[in-house]
């Protein structure tokens, strides 16, 4: 058995499945295999990666890339096609005094906050 993802409008995952090609080869519709096992173009069983990520509803098909990944979260974030991720224009911080970053978006900055988990 391999996952499937049902592909709505040409470019957005609808759905994931868990099923045989031959039963896909009956269906209506774009249906493009996905690897449960890939995750920001890693396998996480030190195999080949495949398709960026692991589809999942809402995610983006590109087929000119050959990969799935989110949406971007903002309009200036760029996708690092080697990660499939976005990322933002300016580099996270590694080190915080407060110890959580937020990105604020209106600034085009990280902003150092107290942690939302800690008390």
């Amino acid at each position: 058995m391999s996952h499937f993802a049902k592909i709505i409008d040409g470019k957005t995952v609808g759905l994931v499945i868990v099923a045989e090609q031959d039963y896909i080869d009956t269906q209506h519709g774009e249906w493009v295999q996905t690897s449960y096992n890939t995750r920001e173009g890693v396998h996480i069983l030190d195999g080949t990666p495949f398709r960026g990520n692991y589809a999942a509803p809402g995610m983006i098909w590109d087929a000119d890339k050959d990969a799935f990944y989110w949406p971007a979260p903002y309009d200036n974030w760029k996708l690092n096609e080697t990660t499939w991720t976005f990322e933002p224009p300016v580099a996270k911080p590694t080190t915080s005094p407060n110890g959580y970053w937020l990105w604020n978006q209106e600034s085009n900055e990280w902003v150092d906050t107290p942690d939302p988990q800690a008390e």
